[in-house]
C-alpha cells in the first residue's frame, strides 16, 4: 500500500512539474464561469475502519454553478452495501485551476458524511481530478480515506 501511495505522489509531482514548465498551461486560467456545468463522475478507493480497509466505488452526476455551489446525485457501494445519495456544497476556483470543495452527502434526507476534496480542473475545465482529503461523520468522527475521483463534463460547448 505504501508503494502505491508513493507511486501516486510521484506521478502527481511529475505532472505538477510538467505543468509548471509548459507555457500553454501558464497561459490558461480557470474561473467559476469556465468550470460551471454538469459533470459525470466515478470514484473508487478505500475507507479505513478500525477493522481494516473497506472498498468504496461510486458513479454520479454533479452540477457546478457560477456562484460556487455544487449539487448532485451519487450511487455508491461501500463494502458491498449500496445506497443512492444526494449532495450539496460549495467550491472555489483558483486561476491556476486548483480548487477545494466541501460537500455534504445525504441518504433519504439524513446527513451521512461531509467530505473535503482537493480538485484540479483539466482539459479546459472539461475534466476534474480529485482526491478526498477528509471524511467526517455526523457524530464529528473522522475516518481516514484513500479515494480518487475523476469527472468529465457531460456536455461541452465544442460538441
Amino acid at each position: 500500500m505504501k508503494r502505491t501511495i508513493l507511486s501516486v505522489i510521484s506521478g502527481a509531482l511529475f505532472l505538477m512539474a510538467l505543468a509548471a514548465i509548459s507555457p500553454t498551461a501558464q497561459a490558461q486560467h480557470c474561473s467559476f464561469r469556465s468550470s460551471a456545468g454538469g459533470y459525470g463522475f466515478t470514484h473508487s478507493g478505500v475507507v479505513i475502519l478500525p477493522t481494516g480497509a473497506v472498498p468504496i466505488a461510486a458513479v454520479g452526476r454533479a452540477n457546478l454553478d457560477v456562484a460556487g455551489n455544487v449539487s448532485g446525485t451519487e450511487s455508491r457501494s461501500v463494502d458491498g452495501g449500496f445506497a443512492d445519495e444526494t449532495f450539496t456544497g460549495t467550491y472555489s476556483v483558483n486561476a491556476d485551476c486548483t480548487d477545494t470543495t466541501t460537500i455534504k452527502f445525504y441518504e433519504s434526507g439524513q446527513l451521512v458524511r461531509t467530505s473535503i476534496l482537493l480538485i484540479v480542473f483539466d482539459n479546459n475545465s472539461r475534466e476534474i481530478r480529485m482526491v478526498q482529503k477528509s471524511l467526517q461523520l455526523p457524530n464529528n468522527a473522522f475516518l481516514p480515506v484513500v479515494i480518487a475521483v475523476q469527472a468529465k463534463r457531460i456536455f461541452n460547448e465544442d460538441d
